[in-house]
């Protein structure tokens, strides 16, 4: 093995002589392209500064791509709760002698049977409501023509004649145009993002078993069966709260179509399956379904029907809040009835509906995890 020599006094320069380069390098059948030489300590000034900087901008790259592929992220953190949380339904056929592949088929078409017929029970009453709309409007065009006030208004401050250029100026066209451009925009948005949860989803939830063996084979051999262990209560804990948030759905809608029905409201099954719709929503999602409901009772009944419904609903939300959520959601989930309302709070704040969807399941993960890991090793310190 050829050692590396050292340059004598009046030795050509390698940058220019071949061979000289060859010797100084210490070239040999080892290392053909010469010893590499002594690496620098962790100490030097110039590593710690060049992996300090590179830290810092990776970290930077790594905050743009997040903020860049925001949606895709929810999206995909999204379909992986569901499919998380459907897996119990697809266990339960599967120990009935059903394959997984078609377990998760019959489960996921239950899901699409259950969005065709909420979209299906809103066709009706939105077409009879622009229909309504569209035969009044002659009526409606007779009423303001006729109506007194509205002539001595139009004498003294010409409302008519602005109201004419105002629709007719092409920048009341232009925003109007741009209006239904971005409402169009929206809906196709919304619609997309739908497909492509229900989409990944299903992916998700056929290659859930993979998914989690993967994952658990990241954790070192010595450690693997207990992180398993707790990673399937945890899998287990996001199951049972979606299991919850279906429950207290269900106990909604039923709750809202019964008291509906009673008063007579139009569509009663319609509001009553928007209502379980949002009350998958914690805490707020009941009292955004009970605006819809009470702006509909308002619209096609009286005003006795909306002190009604908004009496109903005040009612239905505090008994929801702090009786049948936190309990539904401290035996599925095991967490703290003051627990499950301050993560939704938190959540709601951080990222909206979805935070508030994920707020709860997290919160009974940190807490097995703090309970089963951190409090352990506290007490052997």
């Amino acid at each position: 093995m050829t050692a590396r020599e050292l340059p004598s006094p009046g030795a050509p320069d390698p940058a220019h002589n071949v061979e000289q380069r060859r010797r100084e390098a210490g070239v040999d059948q080892m290392f053909p392209f010469g010893r590499p030489g002594q690496p620098l300590g962790r100490a030097h000034p110039f590593v710690f500064g060049f992996t300090a900087a590179l830290g810092v901008i990776t970290a930077w790259l790594l905050v743009q791509a997040a903020a860049n592929a925001k949606s895709v992220i929810v999206m995909i953190v999204v379909a992986m709760f569901l499919a998380v949380g459907l897996n119990p339904a697809v266990e339960r056929l599967r120990r009935f002698g059903l394959p997984r592949g078609a377990a998760v088929a019959a489960v996921f078409l239950l899901v699409l049977l259950f969005f065709s017929g909420f979209v299906a029970s809103l066709v009706q009453p939105i077409t009879e409501q622009v229909t309504e709309l569209r035969k009044s409007i002659p009526e409606y065009v007779t009423q303001l023509q006729n109506n007194t006030t509205l002539a001595e208004w139009d004498k003294r401050y010409g409302l008519l004649d602005r109201a004419e250029k105002t629709v007719n100026s092409p920048d009341f066209q232009n925003s109007l145009t741009d209006t239904a451009t971005g409402i169009g925009k929206v809906a196709i948005n919304g619609v997309f993002q739908t497909l492509t949860i229900l989409i990944l989803t299903l992916y998700f939830l056929s290659s859930l078993p993979q998914i989690k063996t993967f994952f658990y084979k990241l954790a070192p051999r010595s450690r693997r069966a207990r992180v398993a262990l707790l990673g399937d209560e945890i899998l287990d804990r996001i199951g049972g709260y979606v299991a919850g948030q279906f429950t207290i759905a269900f106990i909604a809608g039923v709750s809202s179509y019964i008291f509906l029905s009673i008063l007579g409201v139009k569509y009663a099954l319609a509001l009553s399956l928007i209502v379980s719709v949002t009350a998958l929503v914690p805490l707020v999602g009941a009292t955004i379904g009970a605006v819809v409901v009470g702006l509909v009772a308002f619209l096609t009944g009286t005003t006795t029907d909306l002190i009604a419904v908004v009496i109903f609903y005040v009612v239905y939300q505090q008994v929801e809040n702090y009786l049948v959520y936190p309990r539904v959601m401290k035996r599925t989930v095991d967490v703290q009835p003051a627990v499950t309302i301050v993560a939704a709070l938190v959540g709601a704040a951080l990222l909206g509906v979805v935070g508030a969807l994920l707020a709860i399941p997290t919160a009974a993960a940190i807490s097995l995890l703090v309970r089963e890991v951190a409090m352990p090793r506290q007490e052997t310190l």
